[in-house]
């Protein structure tokens, strides 16, 4: 995995972060390439999300699978028992 699809997995527009912030950007690229993805989001926890909303990501960009609708509205959703207890 490389840290732009990273970055498109956190919904952090990796393009303006590189160009507003190329510090940062380098500094955690570095990072990340030393690092596994997971020790790279423990690291930098409360970092990660102050960026995502300063570069969010467009949601034209995110794909998100859709998941086609199971549920038939001919069939009613059965009742759930209703549990209750007994006094002594």
């Amino acid at each position: 995995m490389s840290f732009e699809e990273y970055l498109r997995e956190k919904k952090i527009d990796a393009l303006s972060f590189k160009n507003n912030e190329p510090e940062r950007w380098h500094e955690w690229n570095t990072i990340f390439v030393e690092l596994s993805p997971a020790s790279f989001t423990a690291q930098k926890l409360y970092l990660i999300n102050p960026i995502r909303r300063k570069y969010p990501l467009k949601s034209e960009a995110i794909q998100t699978p859709e998941k086609p609708n199971t549920v038939s509205s001919a069939e009613p959703a059965a009742a759930k028992p209703v549990f209750r207890p007994k006094m002594k």
